[in-house]
């Protein structure tokens, strides 16, 4: 699939910034001739942050689509889209695009596991992107970026996994989840949802945000529908108390955004943090976790406060369920 470039706001002052002497290079051509050693280094070592952030920007819009694998089913197969984290801004025309257009898959069953919105005007947009996508059976849950809106970001804290407060901006979230559900999909928000779709039985449930607390794992405690074919669990932070009730109860799978893949990663997509409890080797893709798999995805958008990426381009992931 080919890549979509978003060529955000800051992405283009970014570059235009890239094309005028940087504060550190003015500073450099004037040290004192005692210091002229220092110029190479300093140098170097600004070029090649200048470098990182160009790169990072550019990757917030190059998208790519995964596949994946589960066997979980006891026969037959089930087409699964995993999309999370979009933080869409109104004016990423592009990124509404790239998504809509993965209506192409076909899929029997589309996960939605929150933080769709990156600021107060961004719901048409989410809707211009997903309204393909509605024609096949869904199911969502929140992230705290759909109730809250997203705040400036401290990058030594978030390296160091300093949990943040939400912000006090409101977003308009009930709108939203009414728009979802009245075009066909179903919010697990602490609730247990059933349907089949693909010739296979689906028992699923899900919570609200974990890593701000908001959710209430009681409320659907206990194991699935033992006639179900699979049994599927949705939380937006893959918090590992989460999913340790999960895989007692005897889940399948359990699908998750939150991390965003680590976001600011080291070469070959190693994240360093997780913004979350879950280790980083874990941060994106498929994984166990006791005898269920977790699938984290790493998103399809960052905070405007951030809008840079590391070796993670923002993915979407096509997860084919299969038998065991």
């Amino acid at each position: 699939m080919v890549p979509v470039r978003v060529l955000s706001p800051a992405f283009m002052a970014a570059a235009r910034s890239a094309r005028r002497p940087s504060r550190i290079s003015l500073m450099c051509a004037t040290l004192p001739a005692s210091m002229g050693g220092m110029k190479a280094p300093i140098l170097a070592a600004a070029s090649a942050l200048a470098a990182a952030v160009y790169t990072g920007y550019r990757a917030t819009g190059h998208f790519r689509l995964l596949e994946a694998t589960a066997p979980v089913l006891a026969s037959g197969q089930l087409r699964v889209l995993h999309i999370s984290d979009l933080h869409m801004l109104d004016e990423q025309k592009a990124k509404q695009q790239w998504v809509a257009d993965l209506a192409r898959l076909e899929p029997d069953l589309v996960v939605n596991t929150g933080d769709n919105l990156g600021a107060a005007d961004a719901v048409p947009g989410v809707l211009r992107a997903l309204d393909p996508l509605f024609q096949f059976p869904g199911v969502f849950v929140f992230g705290s970026n759909d109730y809250f809106g997203p705040r400036p970001v401290n990058p030594v804290g978030y390296l160091l996994g300093r949990k943040r407060p939400v912000s006090e901006e409101k977003l308009p979230w009930e709108g939203m989840r009414a728009a979802f559900k009245e075009r066909g999909w179903e919010d697990a928000t602490h609730r247990r949802v059933e349907f089949a779709t693909g010739g296979v039985r689906l028992a699923l449930a899900g919570v609200d945000d974990a890593h701000h607390d908001l959710d209430d794992y009681d409320t659907i405690a206990g194991p699935p529908n033992p006639d179900a074919d699979v049994a599927i669990g949705l939380s937006h932070a893959p918090e590992p108390r989460v999913l340790d009730r999960f895989a007692a109860d005897g889940y399948d799978l359990v699908l998750s955004g939150h991390t965003h893949g680590g976001q600011l990663c080291l070469p070959g997509g190693r994240a360093i943090v997780t913004n979350c409890g879950l280790d980083p080797a874990r941060a994106q893709g498929l994984h166990r976790h006791g005898d269920m798999y977790l699938h984290v995805s790493s998103g399809l958008g960052t905070s405007r406060y951030a809008p840079v990426r590391t070796f993670c381009p923002p993915t979407a992931t096509l997860l084919t369920l299969t038998a065991r």
